[in-house]
């Protein structure tokens, strides 16, 4: 793994503190030497108020009567007189005794990283007069500072670091001032970093300023907030400090000048200060000493050239986190010692670094992650050959990935992930014989692996997720025998796992889900079960392909195995009951499959098992709580969409902590499922949908503390109760398509997601949207559609500011919509439809700016569309006004909603135009189906999002689409009093499945582009008065499989083609067209052409000819009466024929394009 740069330069300064401490260690007693026994007896005293649980202080005891030869000890060679204590990282516990006092000599103490119960420093230390040497660093100590530390005048080096828990939660140390660090006038180390020192903000600097002896000062996390200012008259003197480390504190200012005086500097860290730029200019510093420098995370803005040519000493710099400007430097030769630089998330662009890089040839590590850094991989880094970390993730990168980067033999550490870099990945890579990590994951990159990759002998973790790689995984793999992680997720990979991985024994985890491997799930394990794999291996992923077959007993070869995904692959037969021997197992998920049998009660044997997931299988049976005996460690179960049966005793307590519980199409019922009382966790999601559970709700489960309750699609009855205490703090819950009935009911304003659609409830809507408010209301979906509600909306909507989801549909509202849903500035979906609303569509809604779905449609609306729509809802996708009263013109302003997808005018009074302009809608327009998810996404699965969903006439009737919906481009006109000619321009919207123009009067010609329009499905031009002949490029559109442009004025041959001869003669009639389907013969079909001498030279004719003529009618009669004929003479064969294929089709693009659905 790759080394940070804090980590760096935190271990290079360790080293060097560390030789200091080894010098002090080293020191041992002489074998003469003998302790003073009251010494001896203050030890063992001492001992007395500690825990020892790893045992480090059993030479401690009365057998070993020469304490100068217990650990830890180190005596006075002369005197015997014990002078050091070295007690660190001892875990020790329990508390400090006065029996310390005895050690009279004690001149050195560490007790760093024990934990002595959070209690305070004992204030007896202040005693310890001939200390010089204590550390207290990280020993779990809490509260107040002893002041009385002050007293111990001798001291060199003092650590008091505090235990660093969160960002959000106080140090455990606190100090009420620093005065009396002002009597350790020896101090030459001192470390208070994750102390509290807010209350010594103001005079902190001060009191250093006096220790003149000090050379190390470490004060990052301190709760600091004043820093001397530039104009101060105050002189600070830090001339003997070498180390100054102030980070994570709150300065908020600029960076004081006194610092660049600091000539004796040898490392500076000034990071997480929320300092502010520019940096004062290079030409004024004097850190003439400075070796390492972290500036990290402030608000500096200062150009490059500043830092790299100031600091001609510097070994590392670390500027990330800042705002990196030019001009650039026109030479760097003055920086020529760095080797460490990190520049992540600097803002830096292609330009500003390319010029830097030439003359940093000694540079070791070099961090460029999040950056702006865009174009190719410029060839200034083949100048870097000292490299060993290159970090450049998360820019802008495209191109091919330059074959130097093979010739950078020193890199152990190279990111080049979440770029656009594309091509192959260079063979070249294989020479990098040293590198450890390599990670190209989220790019463009595509071919094979190239084979050459096998040489990279030292590498632990290799990484080529999300790219467009495929062929086979190359059987070279089989040679990096220091590898632990394999990630090639997402790619299109295919063939079989080569069998050499099996050799890999220390490869611990394999994922290659979302790839196109196939065959028999049987020969993927065989294959790695061969070798040392077996045991070593932890984790394996292998979902999202097509693999087939049955699970095998083979599997529990890989003994180890913590993780195990199968899911999403045609993978059949039943679960070995041997899986319950996969004792480590904590992870298995095989959803999504075409399992069968029953649930082995083998699995409960699993007790280290955290998440089982057999979702969407053909799992049947029984299952017990003889199932769930041992898993104690399960927290997701995730069964749904089985026909398995629970059977549990009344007083069963389920013997897990559950988060997610996933139940659906089980059979639980009849009664409701009384374990679900013992259920503990807190934010716990239950789905029980579809699982035959009736009668009432029970009182008690809104004690449960589920924060995600799906109840619906049961057969539970009564009044639903009012929800207004639960034992979570927000809760989402679905209660649809059930049988209750009554009022609505009162909710608390801790509910998220309410679905009570498709009941029986009934009264008015007031009372529900208008009851007082107590806390804020945090209602963001709202679905009480296909109830029986009733009245008038009630104008109470300000009380609901977080709505974002509204359906209302399918009940029997009344009036106007009212003003106060202007304040619903989040709502991005409001379904009205099939009510019986009335008035005009009220500008109130412009304020909600976020709509992306407007259903108004089965109302009693009057009025014109709003000019509004297309100028304030630019965010709209689906607009449905659909069967009301409206009139007058399309507004041109509704050409402004380019996002449109779905428009439905149909059954209104509109008149004039159909607009030209509609040529800018460009999701309709757009051709290629496999990017629709980047214009939007519809399909949220429930508790993480929302389902929406359009009533659309297509095909002559009117459907639900949901899943599929993004799928559906659909523009319908019909059933108005539009005039005037069908815009060419419509022609361009080659996304639309269906286009319906029927019932205008629409005049003139069919435009002969209407074959542009490649997808369309569905199109009805009836009833209109267009005239001249049929476009024959209408026979082009191959996915048509309904056509109705009866009763028009068209005229000429129906054109040729064999799907539009399938069409019954409906769709052409009350017209003057000829041709087959219809039984009027065109004039030019009613003579046939013969030959001259026709008939003679039938009968001139060898044997051969006429058997061959006999084989062709023949074939024709058998093709035609048993395909052909049924398609042209059957309504019913040929609909469901180009049904199916229509169907498949939809079905290819669903799976392939539309995986985000």
């Amino acid at each position: 793994m790759a080394l940070s740069f804090t980590a760096v330069m935190n271990l290079f300064f360790t080293i060097l503190l560390a030789q200091a401490t080894i010098n002090l260690s080293s020191e041992s007693s002489s074998d003469d030497v003998v302790c003073i026994e009251s010494e001896r007896r203050a030890l063992l005293s001492f001992k007395q108020d500690l825990v020892d649980p790893f045992n480090r202080l059993l030479s401690w005891n009365t057998s070993h009567e020469n304490c100068c030869k217990w650990a830890g000890i180190v005596c006075n060679n002369l005197t015997g007189h014990v002078e050091e204590l070295h007690l660190h990282n001892g875990s020790l516990q329990g508390k400090i005794n006065t029996w310390l006092l005895g050690l009279k000599h004690l001149s050195y103490l560490d007790l760093s990283y024990n934990y002595f119960g959070g209690t305070q420093i004992p204030i007896f230390m202040g005693s310890l007069v001939s200390l010089t040497y204590l550390d207290l660093t990280n020993a779990g100590f809490k509260g107040l500072i002893p002041h009385q530390l002050g007293n111990l005048s001798s001291l060199t080096h003092l650590g008091l670091q505090g235990q660093f828990y969160q960002y959000d939660q106080p140090a455990a140390l606190y100090v009420e001032n620093l005065h009396w660090l002002s009597g350790l006038s020896s101090l030459q180390h001192l470390d208070m970093s994750h102390v509290n020192l807010s209350k010594a903000s103001d005079h902190w600097l001060q009191v250093i300023n006096r220790l003149s002896s000090l050379s190390e000062l470490q004060l990052y996390g301190c709760e600091l907030s004043h820093i001397i200012p530039n104009n101060s008259v105050f002189y600070v003197n830090f001339t003997s400090i070498s180390v100054l480390d102030i980070s994570s504190n709150h300065f908020n200012s600029f960076i004081p000048e006194w610092i660049f005086n600091m000539n004796s500097l040898v490392y500076l860290d000034l990071s997480y200060n929320r300092f502010l730029g520019p940096f004062p200019n290079s030409c004024c510093w004097n850190l003439t000493s400075l070796r390492g420098l972290k500036v990290a995370f402030n608000q500096m803005n200062s150009s490059l050239a500043i830092w790299l040519s100031g600091l001609s000493s510097l070994v590392a710099l670390d500027l990330s986190g800042n705002s990196l400007q030019g001009p650039l430097p026109s030479s760097n030769r003055n920086s020529t010692a760095l080797r460490y630089l990190e520049l992540g998330a600097c803002e830096l662009k292609s330009t500003i670094l390319n010029g830097c890089l030439y003359d940093l040839v000694r540079l070791e590590y070099l961090g460029l992650n999040r950056n702006n850094i865009e174009g190719v991989i410029s060839s200034a880094f083949q100048n870097l050959t000292s490299l060993v970390q290159l970090k450049m993730s998360g820019n802008s990168l495209e191109g091919e990935i330059p074959t130097f980067m093979g010739n950078l033999a020193s890199l152990v550490y190279l990111d080049l992930s979440y770029n656009s870099l594309e091509g192959e990945i260079p063979s070249s890579l294989g020479n990098l014989t040293s590198i450890v990590d390599l990670d190209l994951y989220s790019n463009s990159l595509e071919g094979e692996i190239p084979s050459s990759l096998g040489n990279l002998t030292s590498i632990v973790h290799l990484d080529f997720s999300s790219n467009r790689l495929g062929g086979e995984i190359p059987s070279s793999l089989g040679d990096l025998t220091s590898i632990v992680s394999l990630y090639f997720v997402n790619n299109s990979l295919e063939g079989e796992i080569p069998s050499t991985l099996a050799n890999l024994c220390n490869l611990e985890e394999i994922y290659l889900s979302d790839n196109k491997f196939d065959g028999k799930v049987l020969n993927a394990f065989d294959s790695l079960s061969s070798g040392c794999l077996s045991n070593s291996l932890r984790s394996i992923d292998l979902s999202r392909n097509s693999f087939s077959g049955q699970l095998t007993d083979q599997i529990v070869e890989f003994k180890n195995l913590v993780y195990l995904s199968l899911r999403d692959n045609k993978i059949s037969g039943p679960i070995p009951v041997s899986f319950g021997k996969l004792s480590a197992l904590q992870v298995l998920d095989v959803g999504r499959n075409q399992l069968n049998g029953s649930l082995p009660e083998s699995l409960s044997g699993l007790s280290n098992l955290y998440g089982l997931d057999i979702s969407w299988n053909h799992l049947e049976g029984v299952v017990t709580q003889l199932h769930f005996a041992n898993l104690t460690s399960l927290s997701v179960l995730i069964a749904s969409g089985n026909s398995l049966n629970l059977r549990v005793s009344p007083d069963w307590i389920a013997p897990f902590y559950l988060q997610r519980l996933e139940l659906g199409s089980w059979n639980l019922g009849p009664t409701f499922p009384v374990w679900l009382k013992t259920l503990k966790q807190n934010d716990l999601y239950v789905d029980l949908s579809n699982t035959q559970i009736s009668g009432t709700i029970p009182n008690w489960i809104w004690n449960v503390p589920v924060t995600n309750l799906n109840i619906s699609h049961n057969q539970l009855t009564g009044i639903i109760p009012d929800m207004l205490h639960f034992g979570s703090s927000y809760l989402a819950i679905d209660m649809s398509s059930n049988m209750f009935n009554g009022p609505l009911p009162r909710i608390s304003s801790n509910v998220t997601k309410l679905y009570i659609s498709n009941n029986s409830l009934s009264g008015d809507i007031s009372h529900f949207l208008c009851q007082p408010l107590g806390t804020p209301n945090r209602l963001a979906e709202l679905h009480l559609g296909e109830n029986n509600l009733s009245g008038t909306l009630p104008n109470c909507w300000m009380h609901w500011p977080n709505l974002r989801y509204i359906k209302l549909g399918n009940n029997n509202l009344t009036g106007n919509i009212p003003s106060s849903l202007k304040s619903l500035q989040s709502l991005m979906s409001l379904h009205m439809r099939n009510n019986s609303l009335s008035g005009e569509i009220p500008p109130s809604l412009q304020n909600c700016a976020e709509l992306a779905v407007l259903d108004l449609g089965l109302n009693d609306f009057t009025g014109a569309i709003p000019k509004w729509m297309g100028t304030s809802l630019l965010k709209l996708k689906i607009l449905s006004l659909r069967s009301n009263k409206l009139n007058g013109h399309i507004p041109f302003q509704l050409c402004h909603l380019t996002q449109l997808q779905i428009m439905d005018f149909a059954d209104n009074n509109l008149s004039g135009i159909v607009p030209k302009c509609f040529i800018n809608f460009k999701v309709m327009a757009k051709k290629q189906v496999s990017g629709y998810s980047s214009y939007y996404s519809f399909y949220y699965p429930f508790f993480n999002g929302y389902l929406e969903d359009a009533y659309l006439v297509i095909k002559g009737k009117e459907n639900q689409y949901d899943r599929i919906l993004p799928l559906v481009h659909y523009l319908d006109l019909s059933s108005n009093k539009l005039t005037g000619e069908i815009p060419q321009q419509l022609t361009a919207l080659q996304g639309l499945i269906s286009l319906n123009l029927s019932r205008n009067f629409l005049k003139g010609r069919i435009p002969d582009s209407i074959g542009n329009m490649v997808w369309l499905e569905s199109l009805d031009f009836a009833r209109n008065q267009l005239s001249g002949v049929i476009p024959p490029s209408l026979s082009s559109l191959t996915f048509l499989s309904y056509l109705n442009l009866s009763y028009n004025n068209l005229s000429g041959k129906v054109p040729s083609s064999t799907q539009l001869q399938s069409f019954n003669a409906s769709s052409f009639i009350g017209n003057e067209l000829c041709g087959r389907p219809l039984s009027n013969i065109c004039d030019e079909d009613q003579t046939k052409p013969t030959t001259k001498n026709g008939a003679q030279e039938e009968d001139d004719g060898d044997e051969v000819g006429r058997w061959f003529h006999l084989g062709i009618g023949t074939g024709f009669g058998v093709g035609f009466f048993g395909v052909i004929a049924p398609l042209v003479f059957s309504t019913t064969w040929r609909h469901a024929y180009f049904g199916f294929f229509g169907y498949l089709w939809y079905k290819i693009l669903y799976k392939y394009n539309c995986l985000w659905i």
